[in-house]
């Protein structure tokens, strides 16, 4: 077998796992907007990633006859599954072994990180695809000395601005890979510029001036940096180098273009070039500096191992708690991988170096870079209660460094099995074991999961009164709701209006531009701000609703009357109270239509309940969707009653 045969039979196999275990609609978190905004060629949160939206987008329609959720979704399956075909091309080269190049990127792509994210709608497939074919591209700069392909190079570090800053977390392989010329002098004038571009990009995304031109500066430099060619030569390379990054990130404009339009999805509303910097500047968010941490040290290496035990037999204890034999199987795969990285450095060591920088940026670097808070599911028991925690585990940041050490585990199954003059076939089932361990944990086909997104976006809509303005509590509330109304059509008569949104002052201006929700501009909270959005939505006699998911000091802050039908509470305030002063607080059951929702969840449902998961998410919404039949439940044991309270927020306060 051929390296490149054995490429496209890795980024094959790969395809097929993904496609098996696709997710068939819409998922959680960040998906549901993906997947509007490629459907109105929109602007989803900041940083924008337009060129991912705009790939999205067209390949959506390429696929026009799947439904819209599983054509994106293939993107991303397509996505990493080409990202291993160019690994196996890769290290197949580089160890002369297609076999092993095989095993290398069958084990990266089981990763559960990496196949979570091959299966739904996300840009951190895109991101690793970007991040490989950058790799790739090095190495032949390298193997070869040919200025064409550390432009290349170049222009894809580049493409991390319009796609997702995620894929410079290899730029240090790829300036590695590019310096490190086979058979002659070390490249370091290609290693200057390419850190320059990369010095460049950083900054644009800081909208830093200095910073950027730092990182022109240094690209300039190169040129007059030690190498074999002429200062000529090196002169149009630089400039060739600096004008493919110019046009990588003028994809940027796409910001600014679409939202002149104002396209239904358009988040920061970058229409001038002061609001760009905010989108591409992610000023909607605090974004953490190196120092101080955010957490200990020592509990954010630890959230990185509690991370890395999820990734090879996540089957075997599906849930955030270890399991002996799940981490017994990561110790194993782990010692495998070491002797994988063994075997890799007598094999070649220039590509091994390369692995072993991509492990240390994908893990250790990200951890410094990032500075995250402590994990959502760790620490709880070691850190004060008033400590700051990530609203989800950040696991899929770390993907590049758990595919570096998946290559390893690749390799070790087969240099094992010739240690021990075993069948080369048993070497490609313990690599392809990861597949085998996962399935169960990161298959998205399996209900109630596969619709549950879907089925929650249905039951808040369908109870709404006419041209309702319906105040929802956050991301997964939300993005669901935007994925029926824009990509389905469904009850687009309705205004979704996201609490945590108005914090953002663009936000605001949002809901009077299009909605005439306008509020005073004396409110500078965000209290006083969904207070103002409900009175508008009043004057405009427009109904105001809160989803079951708004805690009851924060729906009770828009109205102090309402009425439960199903997933929602309807204000119900007195028209005679409306300006007055505020009643006494009081929320009432429509027992018909709440009987009515409760049946047809009972029909979606059938008696299912949600599988143990990492992600608290899918067992959240199964419950909320349990609160109709708790509502109108003709007896309640008190843990029933304490659910309804503290699930449904049917409390006054």
């Amino acid at each position: 077998m051929t390296v490149r045969r054995a490429a496209s039979l890795a980024g094959a196999v790969l395809l097929a796992v993904y496609v098996a275990t696709l997710a068939p609609s819409v998922t959680f978190w960040d998906a549901g907007e993906f997947i509007a905004a490629a459907r109105v060629l929109g602007i989803p949160h900041p940083p924008g990633t337009p060129l991912f939206v705009v790939a999205l987008s067209t390949w959506a329609r390429l696929f026009w006859f799947l439904p819209f959720a599983s054509a994106t979704n293939l993107f991303s399956a397509v996505c990493t599954a080409g990202a291993g075909g160019l690994t196996a091309l890769w290290v197949g080269r580089s160890t002369r072994s297609p076999l092993v190049g095989f095993a290398a990127a069958l084990t990266a792509g089981a990763m559960s990180s990496v196949w979570q994210n091959a299966t739904e709608t996300e840009v951190y497939s895109a991101s690793l695809l970007l991040s490989v074919a950058a790799i790739a591209v090095a190495d032949q700069a390298g193997k070869t000395g040919e200025r064409k392909w550390t432009v290349l190079a170049a222009y894809l570090l580049a493409l991390a601005l319009p796609v997702h800053l995620s894929s410079l977390v290899a730029a240090p392989v790829v300036i590695l890979l590019a310096t490190d010329h086979v058979n002659a002098p070390r490249a370091w004038n290609a290693g200057c510029a390419l850190l320059g571009v990369c010095i460049a990009v950083v900054g644009l995304s800081r909208v830093s001036l200095a910073l950027t031109t730092v990182g022109l500066a240094a690209a300039a430099a190169s040129a007059v940096a030690p190498g074999g060619d002429t200062r000529s030569d090196r002169g149009k390379a630089v400039a060739s180098m600096i004008g493919v990054g110019v046009v990588a990130c003028s994809a940027l404009l796409l910001l600014l273009l679409r939202a002149r339009h104002d396209p239904l999805i358009n988040q920061g509303d970058p229409n001038t070039w002061h609001r760009l910097a905010y989108v591409v500047g992610r000023q909607q968010y605090d974004v953490a500096g190196m120092w101080p941490r955010q957490a200990p040290v020592w509990l954010q290496l630890a959230n990185w191992f509690e991370y890395a035990d999820w990734q090879f037999a996540l089957s075997l204890g599906p849930t955030v708690i270890p399991t002996v034999w799940r981490v017994l199987a990561t110790l194993v795969f782990a010692m495998l991988g070491l002797f994988g990285s063994r075997w890799h450095r007598r094999a070649d060591r220039r590509s091994w170096r390369a692995v072993l920088l991509l492990f240390l940026s994908g893990s250790l670097g990200v951890l410094v870079y990032l500075n995250f808070k402590a994990g959502r599911s760790f620490g709880w028991q070691f850190v004060p209660q008033d400590a700051l925690h990530e609203a989800r585990d950040r696991d899929y940041f770390f993907v590049l460094g758990f595919w570096a050490w998946g290559v390893w585990v690749g390799m070790g199954a087969i240099a094992l099995a010739r240690r021990f003059a075993l069948p080369v076939a048993m070497g490609l089932v313990v690599a392809a074991l990861p597949v085998v361990l996962n399935w169960s944990a990161v298959s998205r086909r399996s209900e109630p999961e596969a619709s549950l997104p879907r089925e929650v976006a249905t039951a808040l809509l369908e109870t709404l009164p006419a041209r309702a303005v319906l105040f929802v509590a956050g991301d997964n509330d939300s993005y669901p709701l935007w994925y029926a109304q824009q990509v389905e059509g469904r009850r687009r008569d309705v205004t979704v209006v996201t609490m945590p949104l108005l914090a953002a002052p663009w936000y605001v201006e949002e809901l009077g531009r299009r909605h005439g929700l306008v509020v005073g501009a004396a409110v500078d909270d965000i209290d006083g701000l969904a207070a103002a959005v409900a009175s508008a939505a009043r004057a405009n006699r427009r109904p105001v609703v809160a989803a079951l998911t708004v805690p009851p000091i924060d729906r009770n802050r828009l109205s102090s009357w309402w009425r439960v039908a199903g997933l929602v509470a309807i204000d119900e305030t007195p028209v005679a109270e409306h300006g007055a002063a505020e009643p006494a607080p009081a929320i009432a059951i429509d027992t018909p239509a709440t009987r009515a929702a409760a049946a047809a969840i009972d029909r979606w449902r059938r008696g299912r309940v949600a599988r143990p998961a990492l992600d608290g998410t899918d067992e959240y919404f199964m419950n909320v969707l349990s609160c109709p039949g708790l509502l109108v439940a003709p007896s309640l044991s008190s843990v029933q009653l304490a659910a309804r309270d503290s699930i449904c927020n049917v409390r006054n306060r």
